[in-house]
């Protein structure tokens, strides 16, 4: 009886505008705030914070009931994921477009300072249309409440931002201070003012994909780290991604059971490099055949595709994979995969998870535009991540390991822990060409083999013990697996600074 009476009792103006709202929604493919929520944690397994909390505005009618909604434009709290704990917060869109008020900011602000305070990641469902304009600078100041806890959480507990929505204006701050940034294909969007302003302004038309979309921040600026297909997929695809990270800085880096072998030999390994040091191969071949179960997560796949970066296992453990990729421009370093490598390691640095380097590189990309757009600052960032890192660090060189870009990739100088080299590799100033057209000024004849047979090996970097041994393709993974165990015990400091004091980044 009492449903029935229910029933029939008129739906408030306020939710029956929600419900239209969400149908909207729903027609793009997209999924509710709470939705995303559920099928993100494990089931009964979330506990929501300030469900009734609303919005304190009273200014332009925002006072009327008709604009009061319980819980305002976002939904908080804690779960697990896969039983390990996380703290999330999903913006609902269908509420004054998931629009950032004082009250917004203070439920985020609430659930990050909880997961700093006991060591749990933060995960950010990102849709909304920025700050609230109704508030003014109270919306202002809840953004800044927030950016000022995304700095303080930076490596001590990870961050990671899912873009399920158009997210501009100052929403876009707090994913790009993360750790991590995700996308969902065709329906999410980030950028500081939208097409219209911008034709206002300088006159382009673009569209709102194009300014940006998805494959626009994967591929061209590098502000996401991957895209999925939709939100289920997004949100299936995060559930693996959690599995790799340690819950804060206190925690060593994840183990799962392995039922991969850690003395598994990987015979294919011993072909995979060509025997024409100018013949390009697969990188990936490599880590694949390497990792567990040849499971591999990588991280920005569509960026500065010269490097790979990413996380694998190695005997059930989580390990950082940094590898030149000769497939595309013959694995040089430049701009933007220096930075790319730079943030990456300085991650699993903070995180404790170990670093696994594979090295052929040639050098620096040459040219004008490299240089004006300065690839020696840039650079250089690789090498101070790598030469900070304290983490358990293993480098392979599988062939060339060429000039200053040796020394960059996780050479035993920057205190690799251990560095290995295949019979392919070659450990040199420069290529053989170039360096007898230098050293013998026009009578190089001959030259080349001599220049060969003397420094495009890796021998002299052995015998000076650069590289501590020469070993077998097919022995790569049972000799990494080996060495984390024995690394796993590692403790190694960096010269102190004080708390104001500055680092070169």
């Amino acid at each position: 009886m009492f449903l029935a009476l229910t029933l029939l009792l008129p739906i408030p103006v306020s939710n029956r505008k929600k419900n239209k709202r969400i149908l909207s929604e729903k027609s793009y493919g997209k999924l509710t705030a709470r939705e995303r929520i559920l099928l993100l944690l494990d089931p009964d397994s979330f506990d929501e914070y300030d469900m009734f909390v609303e919005h304190r505005c009273s200014d332009f009618g925002m006072d009327s009931n008709k604009n009061k909604y319980p819980g305002d434009s976002v939904v908080t709290g804690r779960g697990r994921i896969n039983g390990r704990l996380a703290y999330v917060f999903s913006q609902d869109f269908t509420v004054f477009g998931g629009s950032l008020s004082g009250a917004h900011a203070q439920k985020i602000c609430k659930v990050m300072d909880q997961a700093a305070m006991v060591g749990a990641p933060v995960i950010g469902l990102n849709d909304s249309g920025g700050a609230r304009i109704q508030e003014g600078v109270e919306s202002l100041a809840g953004y800044a409440d927030i950016f000022l806890r995304n700095v303080l959480c930076s490596g001590v507990v990870p961050q990671i931002s899912l873009i399920m929505g158009p997210c501009a204006g100052g929403a876009v701050y707090s994913p790009a201070l993360t750790d991590f940034t995700f996308m969902v294909k065709d329906t999410s969007y980030l950028f500081i003012t939208g097409p219209d302003v911008v034709k206002s302004v300088t006159n382009e038309d673009v569209t709102q994909e194009q300014l940006g979309g998805a494959k626009t921040h994967t591929a061209v600026s590098g502000v996401a780290h991957r895209a999925f297909e939709n939100d289920i997929d997004a949100l299936l695809n995060l559930r693996e991604f959690f599995n790799y990270l340690p819950l804060s800085n206190r925690d060593p880096a994840p183990v799962c059971e392995c039922h991969d072998p850690s003395d598994r030999l990987v015979p294919e390994l011993d072909t995979v490099v060509p025997v024409e040091s100018t013949k390009a191969y697969d990188m990936l071949d490599i880590i694949h055949s390497i990792a567990d179960e040849r499971e591999f997560f990588e991280i920005m796949p569509s960026y500065a595709r010269n490097i790979v970066v990413g996380f694998a296992r190695m005997n059930g453990r989580t390990v950082g994979i940094v590898g030149n990729q000769p497939k595309v421009a013959s694995g040089c370093l430049d701009i933007n995969s220096s930075v790319k490598g730079a943030r990456f390691v300085r991650f699993c640095d903070a995180f404790n998870i170990p670093l696994i380097t594979f090295v052929d590189v040639p050098g620096f990309l040459p040219g004008t535009a490299q240089e004006y757009g300065g690839i020696i600052r840039h650079g250089a960032k690789l090498l101070f991540a790598f030469a900070e890192a304290t983490v358990p660090k293993i480098t392979i060189i599988t062939r060339k390991a060429y000039g200053g870009a040796y020394d960059v990739m996780s050479s035993k100088h920057l205190r690799g822990d251990a560095n290995y080299a295949w019979p392919t590799a070659e450990v040199a100033v420069m290529g053989a060409k170039g360096a007898v057209q230098i050293i013998f000024r026009g009578k190089e004849a001959n030259a080349e083999a001599e220049y060969v047979d003397k420094f495009a090996n890796p021998f002299p970097a052995a015998m000076r013990g650069f590289v501590d041994d020469i070993i077998q393709p097919s022995t790569t993974r049972m000799r990494i697996c080996h060495d984390l165990d024995v690394l796993a015990s590692k403790t190694q400091s960096t010269p102190k600074v004080v708390s104001n004091g500055y680092r070169h980044v």
